[in-house]
């Protein structure tokens, strides 16, 4: 892989050369206002020699829910795109963590309208390396942002729709400009939704509380991994419901959650301090479980893992 980019990528249905992959500078604009992508990550295992794509079969269901949504049809099955995945990582030698993007959008969309009933899809799946930030002491300082979430009346916000993020990207700007690191979004009826690329969760009184499906949120595969680990390694309480925003202002602790944001604290909201100030016990602990998990270095969630055989496939070229 070198430095700028890796040397392929997987484009309709075919392995090409970076350089090779190329579509007309017409098509840029209409062909993404609908289009829908999913954000994978991979990661490397040192002792194992060995790359893990996390719930890559979770992310390709919901690839073809999101695609099923947008009236996107769909020409590859999830077995076809997971051996595109892993041959990808294979042949571009991907031996460090890793984010895999897989993206759908309307093809052909200088000649026809990008919102016809019977319009083309057009699959593209890059990869690029992403070092996580777990254990880094990552911290946020966060605002409620005065842009509200988007919901379900409005565009479908349990997918991973490209336009839905301008929604995010907004609310990310106004806290950035304002002195802050991110904010959290309110839905149309004034609860908390989620933070720019997302889900929230808060602890109090030793339970995690997370905005509910109903709450105009993501259905978030990193949401539902933390919710197991939490309920089955470390016995706590779940609740997901509604969350006024004055929770927030109370909470023991507060941290973001998803598959770029991985687990990031959020140490205070609207200047008030998040408990002492600092990353809470609990949200140590989910991170420490959510680790392993992702590296498989304590053999749990096995069925979350795919092998990618990197180290093999370089040593047979």
């Amino acid at each position: 892989m070198s430095a700028q980019h890796p040397k392929y990528l997987w484009l309709n249905g075919e392995r090409l050369n970076w350089n090779d992959a190329t579509v007309h500078i017409t098509e840029l604009g209409w062909s993404t206002v609908g289009a829908v992508f999913e954000g994978i990550r991979a990661y490397w295992n040192e002792d194992q020699q060995e790359l893990f794509v996390y719930r890559l079969q979770e992310h390709l269901e919901r690839l073809e829910r999101s695609m099923k949504l947008v009236r996107l049809p769909l020409a590859y099955s999830v077995s076809d795109l997971t051996s595109a995945i892993i041959d990808l990582l294979r042949e571009n030698g991907s031996a460090e963590d890793t984010y895999i993007y897989p993206m759908a959008y309307t093809a052909d969309s200088y000649n026809h309208r990008f919102d016809k009933p019977d319009q083309a899809a057009g699959l593209v799946i890059h990869t690029k390396p992403m070092a996580s930030h777990l254990g880094k002491g990552l911290a946020y300082n966060a605002r409620v942002s005065s842009w509200r979430r988007i919901s379900e009346d409005v565009m479908p916000p349990r997918v991973k729709n490209l336009s839905n993020y301008r929604n995010g990207q907004l609310a990310r700007l106004e806290a950035l400009q304002d002195g802050y690191d991110t904010a959290f979004l309110l839905n149309n009826v004034g609860k908390v939704a989620e933070a720019p690329g997302a889900c929230v969760m808060h602890v109090r009184d030793g339970k995690i509380v997370t905005p509910d499906l109903q709450s105009s949120v993501l259905e978030s595969i990193t949401r539902e991994a933390l919710i197991t680990i939490a309920r089955e390694q470390l016995g706590l309480t779940v609740d997901e419901r509604p969350v006024d925003r004055t929770e927030l202002y109370v909470a023991d602790e507060i941290f973001l959650c998803g598959t770029a944001a991985e687990i990031t604290p959020v140490v205070s909201v609207d200047r008030y301090q998040v408990g002492n100030g600092e990353i809470g016990p609990i949200t140590k602990a989910i991170e420490i479980a959510y680790e392993a998990s992702l590296r498989g270095t304590d053999g749990s969630y096995t069925d979350w893992r795919t092998p990618v055989g990197v180290r093999s496939a370089v040593a047979a070229q």
